[in-house]
């Protein structure tokens, strides 16, 4: 049964954030009330978060990525936050990070989560093979049907992409896996869905991984931008075709409606 309640969604952001205008604007389009609030107010008063369905991190570079990308922002959260993330979590609470939020997600390990949230084994999101900062309109097929955040897309979709450090890097047994547990959610293909190289597969990632879920399937962690393709209009691809940003987050909210 899905409940007639306004969805209450945080932003979290830290120095450094960009995405996070756009953020608020896809959620508020759609009938959410999102709230941005800086990492650091919300170590003041962790349980804060327990008024939200979801947690949203977008991208950006924060604390600079002078250390890694993400990584000051991620070891913060884990450390100040972690318990009552574990709480959120096992609630029922769900958490999207894009790009750098993704990085983040990676690096303080609620990513991949194969077992336990917080625990090895460890993947990572490393420089692009091409040693440069690749912006980018990409191809990706959809892995993972059978989770809310993909329900009604097609098989492939396009997205932008806006990073230097996107490669998804793992031992073999780690993407092992998370094939078994199907936990791979998107891949960068060629326009037909088929395997992809440079500069269809921007950065190198390992068999072309671009977004991951946890086991549970309430966080994901992707790579491209779906704030960035709410209207058909910003697609220079293909202007009729139907923004699959704003369906990725229109199913988030949905979603929150449920729990």
């Amino acid at each position: 049964m899905i409940l007639k309640v306004t969805p209450k969604v945080i932003i979290l952001v830290g120095p450094g954030t960009n995405c996070d205008e756009e953020t608020l604007f896809s959620l508020r389009y759609l009938g959410a009330e999102p709230y941005v609030y800086l990492l650091r107010e919300i170590k003041k008063n962790p349980k804060k978060i327990h008024d939200f369905g979801a947690i949203v991190i977008p991208g950006g570079f924060s604390y600079g990525d002078y250390v890694a990308a993400g990584r000051m922002f991620a070891r913060e959260m884990e450390l100040f936050l972690g318990k009552e993330l574990e709480r959120f979590l096992k609630k029922g609470g769900f958490i999207l990070g894009i790009c750098n939020g993704f990085q983040i997600l990676v690096s303080s390990l609620l990513l991949p989560g194969l077992k336990e949230w917080f625990l090895p084994p460890r993947v990572s999101l490393i420089s692009n093979d091409s040693m440069q900062y690749e912006d980018r309109w990409v191809f990706l097929r959809v892995e993972k049907k059978d989770v809310f955040w993909f329900k009604g897309l097609p098989s492939v979709i396009e997205l932008p992409v806006a990073h230097a450090e996107g490669k998804f890097f793992a031992p073999k047994t780690t993407i092992q896996a998370l094939k078994r547990n199907k936990q791979i959610a998107l891949r960068y293909v060629m326009p037909d869905g088929t395997y992809a190289k440079y500069p269809y597969n921007p950065n190198g990632s390992l068999e072309g991984i671009a977004a991951i879920t946890d086991k549970t399937g309430q966080i994901l962690g992707m790579m491209p931008h779906p704030e960035r393709f709410f209207f058909s209009e910003q697609n220079p691809l293909r202007d009729s075709i139907y923004p699959w940003g704003r369906k990725i987050f229109a199913n988030l909210i949905k979603e929150i409606k449920r729990i």
